[in-house]
């Protein structure tokens, strides 16, 4: 078994892939030709973009979309960095919304939150034991 990719559901994948370029520096990898799935560079583990209507055609029952809940979805995206400051301070002048400013945990790893247009909740962190 190989962890391959998380793909996160979101209004307009285009717009994800240029927030997540602006605000985190990943270049976008791939993006199909209807629109409806896109990829972000991030390195062995695809990041990936796919639209809510793409969502309803593979979940019958429906899903829980990050844009449209007041509260981030119980899951979130970790983003490791050895400036967190800068970073969340690069997120937050892309457009993202300051849930937590970095702060330093017990165990010495910087931390903060920061919530993307689409909803996605994103963890920045200084490497552990870094």
């Amino acid at each position: 078994m190989k962890f391959g990719y998380t793909i996160a559901y979101v209004p307009d994948v285009a717009q994800s892939l240029q927030f997540f370029e602006r605000a985190f520096g990943f270049a976008t990898r791939f993006v199909h030709e209807s629109g409806t799935y896109g990829e972000l560079e991030t390195g062995e583990t695809a990041l990936a973009f796919a639209s809510h209507e793409l969502a309803e055609s593979n979940f019958a029952q429906g899903h829980v979309a990050a844009s449209d809940s007041a509260q981030p979805l119980g899951m979130e995206l970790g983003f490791v960095t050895p400036d967190v400051a800068a970073a969340h301070a690069r997120a937050v002048a892309a457009g993202a919304v300051e849930l937590s400013a970095p702060v330093t945990k017990p165990w010495g790893q910087v931390v903060s939150y920061v919530r993307c247009p689409d909803g996605l909740l994103v963890e920045l962190c200084s490497p552990i034991g870094g």
